[in-house]
C-alpha cells in the first residue's frame, strides 16, 4: 500500500502551513510536487476561499473570513445533537457522580482527539480529513475517511429529519387545539419533512461558505439554551412523585419494576424512595449509556472545514475554538441531564420531552420547547451536510474547480435521498445505528490516532515516544467502544429490546 507521507520535507509550524525551508527553491521536482499535491482537490475549500494575492499559490494559502465567535457557533452546533434529550435517561442509569465522571472523561478525550487532528494537519499543511487519510495511508486511507464521514453524517441527518417527521405534526396539532389527528396535509409528517427540507434546509445547504451558517448556528444554539432554561424551570414546577394516574406510564423499565415491588409502601415512604437521587447506579442499562456518552461530542468531520475558513488561522486558535465549544456543550449537557433527572428521577424516559406529557400534554411552555428543539435540529442539518458534500467531492471530483451546478446537485441529491429514506424506510434508522456504532469510533478515536502516528515524522517523535504510544492507546480505546456498541445492538436485535438513542 502506497503511503505518500513525505513528512520529512516539511516542518511543523503553528498555523498549519508547512515551511518550505528544506525544499530547494529552484527544484523543479518540488514545484511539480506542490502543483500536483492532492490537497488541491479540496474543492469545497478552494472554490469559496480567496487565495492571498500577495503570496505564491499554495494549497493551504486560503484567506479565511470566519470570525472566532462564528466558528464557535458552528462547531458547537455540530456537537449539539438530539442526544441531549436522552442524557437525563443516561444519568438515571449511571447516577449523578458516575455520569459526571463519564461526561468529563469523554469531553477531555474529544479535545485530545481534535488536538491530534490539528497537529497532523499542521505537519502536512492540509485541512481536509480525507486528505489526512491520503497522506497517512494513500488512496485507501482517503476513501476510508470519506466513507466514514458520509455514512456517519447521512445517519445523523436521517435521524434529524425523522424527528421533524414525527414531532412537527404533533406540535401543529396541539397549536390548532385538535383532539384527533386528521388526514390534512399539514398534519402529514411526510409532506412536512419535504416542506422543511425545501424551504429551510436546502437554501442553507447551498451556501458556499460554512462560515455563513454561523448566524443560523447561533440561533440554533439559542433554541437549545431555551430548552435548557425550560428544563431547569420545570424542575421546580413538576411535583414528585407524579400523580398516581400518570405515575405508571413510564418508558423506564427499572422504574416500573420498582413501582411493582414497592406498591405496598405508605405514601410518604414511597414518595421519598421515588424522589431520592442516586449518585452511583449500575443496572442492565448502564452499559448502554457508555457508548452513547462516548459519542456525545461528535464534531470531528466539521473541525477541519471550520479551521479552513477561520480568519487568521492557527492551530492554537482552532484548539481554543474546539475547547470552548466542547466546554459550552459540556455545561449544557450536564445541566440538562441533571435537572431533567431531578424532575422525574427513575421515571425519566429515554426522550426527555416525552416524559413531560405525563404531567400535561398541552403545556404551552413544553410546546414552545418542542418548537425550539425542532428548529435547532433543522438548522443543524446544513452543518452536518457540508462534510458529506466535501467527502463526495474528494472521492468523485478531485482536482476539479468549483462548479455551482455540481455544488447544487450534490446537496439536492443528498437531501432527496435522505428524505426518501425517512419517508419510505423509517426502519433504516436501525441500520444507521450499526453504521454510527462503526463510523463514529473511527472518526473520533481511531482515525485521528493512526493518522497522527503515520504522519508525524519519526525524527520528531520516535515510534516509542510517549505521544505516539498514547495515540495508539487512544485507537485501541476506539476499537473497544466500537465492539461494545455493536455487541449491544446485536443483543438488542436478538432479544427484541430497544436500546436508548445516541447523540446523533
Amino acid at each position: 500500500m502506497e503511503a505518500p507521507l513525505q513528512t520529512e520535507m516539511v516542518e511543523l509550524v503553528p498555523n498549519g502551513k508547512p515551511s518550505e525551508v528544506l525544499l530547494p527553491a529552484s527544484s523543479p521536482t518540488a514545484m511539480h510536487q506542490r502543483a500536483e499535491d492532492p490537497g488541491q482537490g479540496c474543492v469545497e475549500g478552494r472554490g469559496f476561499l480567496q487565495k492571498s494575492p500577495s503570496k505564491e499559490p499554495h494549497f493551504t494559502d486560503f484567506e479565511g473570513k470566519t470570525s472566532f465567535g462564528m466558528s464557535v457557533f458552528n462547531l458547537s452546533n455540530a456537537i449539539m445533537g438530539s442526544g441531549i434529550l436522552g442524557l437525563a435517561y443516561a444519568m438515571a442509569n449511571t447516577g449523578i457522580v458516575l455520569f459526571l465522571f463519564l461526561l468529563t472523561a469523554v469531553a477531555l478525550l474529544s479535545s485530545y482527539s481534535i488536538h491530534l487532528l490539528l497537529k497532523s494537519s499542521g505537519i502536512v499543511g492540509i485541512r481536509a480529513y480525507e486528505q489526512l487519510g491520503y497522506r497517512a495511508f494513500g488512496t485507501p486511507g482517503k476513501l476510508a475517511a470519506a466513507l466514514a464521514i458520509t455514512l456517519q453524517n447521512i445517519g445523523a441527518m436521517s435521524s434529524y429529519l425523522y424527528i421533524i417527521k414525527s414531532e412537527l405534526p404533533l406540535v401543529i396539532q396541539t397549536f390548532l387545539n385538535m383532539e384527533e389527528k386528521t388526514s390534512d396535509w399539514y398534519l402529514n409528517g411526510n409532506y412536512l419533512v419535504i416542506l422543511v427540507s425545501v424551504t429551510v434546509i436546502l437554501p442553507l445547504a447551498l451556501m458556499r461558505q460554512l462560515g455563513y451558517l454561523g448566524y443560523s448556528s447561533g440561533f440554533s444554539l439559542s433554541c437549545m439554551v431555551f430548552f435548557l432554561i425550560a428544563v431547569i424551570y420545570k424542575k421546580f414546577q413538576v411535583p414528585c412523585p407524579l400523580p398516581s394516574s400518570s405515575a405508571n406510564s413510564t418508558g423506564n423499565v427499572s422504574h416500573v419494576e420498582v413501582l411493582g415491588e414497592k406498591v405496598h409502601l405508605p405514601g410518604e415512604a414511597e414518595a421519598e424512595a421515588l424522589c431520592t437521587p442516586s449518585y452511583f447506579t449500575l443496572n442492565s442499562q448502564t452499559a448502554y449509556t457508555i457508548p452513547i456518552m462516548a459519542f456525545a461530542f461528535v464534531c470531528h468531520p466539521e473541525v477541519l472545514p471550520i479551521y479552513t475558513e477561520l480568519k487568521n488561522p492557527s492551530k492554537k486558535k482552532m484548539q481554543h475554538i474546539s475547547n470552548l465549544s466542547i466546554s459550552v456543550m459540556y455545561v449544557m449537557y450536564f445541566l440538562a441531564a441533571l435537572f431533567g433527572y431531578l424532575t422525574f428521577y427513575d421515571g425519566v424516559e429515554s426522550e426527555l420531552l416525552h416524559t413531560y406529557n405525563k404531567v400535561n400534554s398541552s403545556d404551552v411552555l413544553i410546546l414552545c420547547v418542542r418548537v425550539a428543539v425542532l428548529t435547532a435540529v433543522t438548522l443543524t442539518v446544513p452543518i452536518v451536510l457540508f462534510p458529506v458534500r466535501r467527502a463526495i467531492q474528494q472521492m468523485l471530483f478531485q482536482n476539479q474547480e468549483f462548479n455551482w451546478l455540481r455544488h447544487i446537485l450534490i446537496a439536492t441529491g443528498l437531501l432527496t435521498c435522505i428524505n426518501l429514506l425517512v419517508i419510505f424506510a423509517p426502519n433504516i434508522l436501525g441500520i444507521f445505528g450499526v453504521i454510527g456504532a462503526t463510523s463514529a469510533p473511527c472518526l473520533i478515536f481511531i482515525f485521528p490516532a493512526i493518522f497522527y502516528f503515520r504522519i508525524m515524522p519519526t525524527e520528531k517523535e520516535p515510534a516509542r515516544s510517549t505521544p505516539k504510544v498514547l495515540a495508539l492507546c487512544f485507537a485501541v480505546l476506539g476499537l473497544l467502544l466500537m465492539t461494545m456498541s455493536l455487541s449491544f445492538i446485536i443483543i438488542d436485535w436478538v432479544s427484541g429490546t430497544k436500546q436508548p438513542g445516541g447523540n446523533h
